[in-house]
């Protein structure tokens, strides 16, 4: 899972870059810095934090025309970084593409973004910063029942319901509850394609059966269990169920 800075002067263009970036299922977390000062700030915590670090940036996506100092600079001063994120300009320009390659970026993707050529982006920055992906081993969960422990396999868990500090995880076989908030497991299961729906709720991609919208509220079906759908979480669940549906 990558984990992204992108960088824009302009608010709407950064919001619309945002917006596509954590569409992508690929992408671990996407944050924003209208300019060099608090994009440079942002990108010297993540050094030192180091690349196992809460704050650590894979990749930053740089426009380039920008006041004070352009992508270009920005690109510069990152490259003399002793680990220095990834870089993939992003703008309205085709005339800096040479200037870019030297500079060692991944990619030089035109405005308007479109998600298709941004995916292109995204996978080329997984393939350098995730040079061999490992296959997960099964993760499991210890769960309290009576005095006694026992084990549920996280593959198992079809969705989690948020009941204060606690979570109850919902398998085919039953429910247990675990003294973990739902924020700490959104953040743990990501890459397991564990998504976040309602704030009550988190739900594993693979394990929604059907998608309905009906007169403006929008649930989902998992297994027997019918789920509401915020509006903020709406539109990316349809974004990520129908790209799992064509892949």
């Amino acid at each position: 899972m990558v984990r992204v800075l992108a960088v824009d002067d302009e608010k709407p263009a950064l919001e619309e870059l945002l917006y596509l970036l954590r569409s992508d299922p690929r992408v671990r977390s996407a944050e924003g810095a209208t300019d060099a000062t608090e994009a440079l700030r942002r990108i010297g915590r993540a050094l030192e934090a180091g690349p196992d670090g809460e704050d650590a940036i894979d990749v930053v996506f740089l426009d380039i025309h920008m006041a004070g100092l352009t992508g270009l600079d920005i690109a510069r001063l990152i490259a003399g970084f002793a680990r220095p994120p990834l870089i993939v300009f992003v703008t309205a320009h085709e005339g800096f593409a040479l200037q870019a390659f030297d500079l060692k970026a991944v990619d030089y993707v035109l405005k308007p973004v479109r998600r298709e050529r941004l995916a292109e982006a995204v996978r080329r920055v997984r393939e350098l910063a995730e040079p061999a992906i490992v296959p997960q081993a099964p993760e499991q969960i210890p769960v309290e029942l009576g005095g006694v422990t026992r084990f549920v396999t996280v593959d198992d868990i079809a969705y989690v319901e948020a009941q204060g500090d606690y979570a109850r995880l919902h398998t085919d076989t039953g429910s247990h509850l675990v003294r973990i908030p739902l924020s700490t497991l959104e953040e743990r299961w990501a890459a397991r394609g564990f998504v976040r729906i309602h704030r009550s709720h988190l739900v594993a991609l693979r394990r929604i059966d059907e998608l309905r919208l009906d007169a403006g509220t929008t649930t989902v079906r998992v297994g027997s269990a019918e789920l509401a759908v915020s509006r903020r979480h709406a539109r990316q669940l349809r974004d990520l169920l129908m790209r799992q549906a064509r892949g």
